[in-house]
């Protein structure tokens, strides 16, 4: 997911300071794309056999350093213990045998899925006779900034292998052991497998400034993708002059219109909400239609409750709330906030048309939900909602590419050009026209 548990600025200014890299820095980062962009040419050749072996060479070879991972992460969780670093970051930080074991599943579910490289978008003959054919083609240096994950380490290598790039990575101190393990032992397993271990390469070595240098790598690196908190993402953004696919915080909403089975809405804003905190993917916002309000909303504050959640709510939810049940005054901050914890903010609203407006106002463009047995008005809904994802009575907890049958992600982009949505294999292509003729001469 695209969002983090930490405070966005503490961690973005790990991944990106305000000051320029040294020209040594520079020179350091520069050298590994241009070993990436080498090692990418290798790969772009390589046909889908080669690369599926690879990726179950890699799921193996982690699963055969489990020890050795887990002792390296083991120093990240103590570092952030003694740092005051909050319970979710350290619960998305932490490995253990279970999740290498899932990590390593992954990476063999992605040499199951079909390579999107030489992939016919479309095709056609011309009446002059020219043959035309738009296809799938890697975009060849994938770079990475992100925050105390891992995981995504692995899914990154992976995604970038089965779609032909190379990848560098940029992870963050607070993974930094695990991160220096893992794509040591990815890399010995491209090497063992006869392609280039430079096609997984790290810069944590050099801290904030090289993260600035890989976002000036322009020409050497081909896009970069940020995954983290706003600040993090703003910051990338702003500074990069290598071309950024813009993955997005997480402000998502459930809406439960008035014909809906609240039996059904019940556990999906609890799952929307509770099933993992700290992804942005999450709810913050449930919106709930005056005229079920009255049945529903008591029963789903105190489920709330009950589940550890804290209650941000307009003036009408906190009348109907039941009175065991604390909540606090909800303000325009509330609305506005991607919480990443076990708060959440609640408003009845007239109408569809009411809740359609405060999303407008309020959403950062990921995930939005309705819950409601009305056709009419789950198609407005989704013709509306400017939003990556939409969910029609479903939890916007899917929002994932492994959710949604993508494997892996390496991202989810809240932004309209390439690509929208979870990132997976063709999202992380580009296209290239492949045009035959015989002796054809423009007139």
């Amino acid at each position: 997911m695209s969002a983090t548990v930490d405070s966005p600025v503490q961690v973005s200014s790990d991944a990106a300071g305000p000051h320029g890299p040294s020209d040594e820095v520079v020179a350091q980062v520069r050298a590994v794309a241009r070993r990436a962009k080498d090692a990418s040419r290798v790969l772009a050749t390589a046909n889908r056999s080669t690369k599926d072996a690879a990726l179950h060479a890699l799921a193996d070879a982690l699963v055969a350093s489990t020890d050795e991972i887990v002792a390296a992460n083991a120093e990240d969780l103590a570092r952030g213990r003694a740092a005051g670093t909050s319970a979710g970051l350290l619960d998305r930080l932490a490995l253990d045998p279970g999740r290498i074991v899932a990590i390593a599943d992954a990476l063999r579910e992605l040499a199951a899925l079909p390579d999107p490289v030489g992939e016919v978008v479309r095709g056609s003959t011309l009446p002059n006779g020219l043959r035309l054919r738009q296809v799938r083609v890697p975009m060849g240096v994938v770079g990475m900034i992100y925050e105390a994950r891992p995981n995504v380490t692995v899914d990154a290598a992976g995604l970038a292998l089965k779609s032909g790039n190379a990848v560098v990575l940029r992870g963050g101190s607070a993974a930094a052991r695990s991160n220096e393990v893992i794509v040591g032992v990815l890399a010995a397993a491209l090497e063992q497998n006869g392609l280039p271990g430079d096609l997984v390469q790290s810069i944590d070595a050099w801290g904030r400034e090289g993260a600035v240098a890989l976002m000036h790598a322009r020409g050497l690196v081909d896009v970069l993708v940020p995954r983290g908190g706003a600040d993090l993402i703003r910051t990338v953004v702003r500074e990069s002059t290598v071309p950024v696919v813009e993955t997005g915080v997480g402000n998502c909403h459930v809406y439960v219109d008035e014909t809906a089975d609240l039996a059904m809405a019940l556990p999906i804003i609890l799952n929307a909400k509770t099933q993992r905190v700290g992804v942005c993917n999450a709810a913050e916002t449930l919106l709930v239609h005056q005229a079920v309000a009255d049945e529903f909303l008591p029963v789903a504050l105190a489920a709330l409750a009950d589940a550890g959640v804290t209650i941000h709510a307009d003036a009408e939810s906190r009348r109907l709330a039941p009175e065991e049940v604390s909540v606090v005054p909800a303000t325009d901050e509330d609305w506005a906030t991607e919480y990443l914890s076990l708060d959440l903010a609640v408003k009845v609203v007239e109408d569809l048309d009411e809740a359609l407006e405060h999303i407008r106002a309020w959403s950062s463009g990921h995930t939005e939900a309705i819950v409601t047995r009305d056709l009419a008005a789950s198609e407005r809904f989704v013709a509306e909602v400017d939003s990556a994802a939409v969910m029609v009575n479903a939890s916007t907890r899917f929002t994932d590419g492994g959710q949604l049958g993508l494997g892996a992600e390496i991202g989810i982009s809240t932004q309209k050009l390439h690509a929208r949505g979870p990132m997976g294999l063709a999202e992380l292509t580009t296209t290239k026209w492949i045009v035959h003729g015989d002796g054809h001469v423009r007139p």
